[in-house]
């Protein structure tokens, strides 16, 4: 897989702003979550919904489960995101492609998957890169395909993962992977993907940015929100490298909140984005 094409490092600067959100007529129960960031327009996905299992965690004894874990217990959601900025159509992740619900959500709000320009992988868990395709075809064909090459090298070379590389073949001439070993810089304009290592070896994040409006998508970056948010600590039997994960989660939550940043994620229920402020030693969630 090494051979896909390399895209050149364009450096950039990360400008510190607040951020602008805006609802128009979607709903929860359409599944979809609209906002805008300057003039940008940004959708939340919902492609499904469950009970959770706080079980996932890791060192979460009875207490801490007793004080932040309803006793009727709490939902956890699969979120992809649909960017629209530079008359592009950009995907943040693909969801895991299960019934073709995805399909259906970006349909509703006037997109056909053959509009799809641009899918920005966060990391080659099922969960994220399955929607790439469906029984054998690729569910956005005319779309270029971007992730980290610690990421690709990892699951393609190391922990091999033959799913993913079952979906990426469908993309192979149109597979561009940037490096992230130089610092940040904007893929795209507007678009910057951040290192946040730990999840998986190569997962990333992606900071969407217009005139002063910033959201920062982060990805697996937790997965139970009511814990790992107050105690970044907390990591989950998911991560592949719990102690590297925690300490991520710490610096990019204290980075959102610090710098009045929304986030973002593929496991934070509907909306999905919301503000993050510090909270005693840890942080809180305020969805939108």
């Amino acid at each position: 897989m090494k051979k896909l094409v390399i895209i050149g490092l364009i450096i950039g600067v990360i400008a510190l702003a607040g951020c602008g959100k805006e609802k128009v007529s979607y709903s929860e129960e359409d599944g979809i979550f609209f906002q805008k960031i300057g003039k940008f327009e940004v959708y939340t996905l919902i492609e499904a919904e469950r009970d959770g299992n706080a079980g996932i965690l890791v060192n979460a004894d009875q207490e801490i489960l007793d004080k932040f874990i309803p006793a009727d217990g709490f939902r956890h959601t699969a979120n992809a995101f649909l960017v629209k900025a530079n008359g592009k159509n950009i995907m943040i992740d693909a969801g895991t492609g299960v019934n073709g619900i995805l399909i259906d959500r970006i349909k509703k709000i006037g997109v056909e998957p053959e509009d799809i320009d641009i899918v920005l992988i966060t990391h080659l868990h099922g969960d994220h890169f399955g929607g790439l395709q469906r029984d054998g075809v690729a569910n956005f064909p005319n779309a270029t395909v971007y992730m980290n090459e610690i990421e690709l090298e990892y699951f393609t070379e190391i922990n091999v993962n033959q799913a993913a590389i079952a979906a990426l073949t469908l993309y192979e001439s149109k597979i561009d992977i940037f490096c992230l070993h130089a610092g940040e810089f904007e893929l795209f304009p507007g678009i910057t993907p951040i290192a946040a290592y730990g999840h998986t070896p190569g997962h990333t994040l992606y900071q969407i940015e217009n005139g002063k409006d910033k959201l920062l998508i982060i990805g697996d970056l937790l997965h139970v929100a009511l814990v790992q948010f107050a105690i970044p600590e907390i990591s989950a039997t998911l991560d592949i490298d719990p102690i590297e994960a925690a300490q991520t989660r710490r610096q990019v939550l204290s980075y959102a909140a610090s710098n009045n940043i929304p986030v973002g994620g593929m496991h934070i229920v509907y909306p999905g984005v919301g503000a993050v402020e510090t909270d005693e030693s840890g942080f809180k969630f305020i969805p939108f």
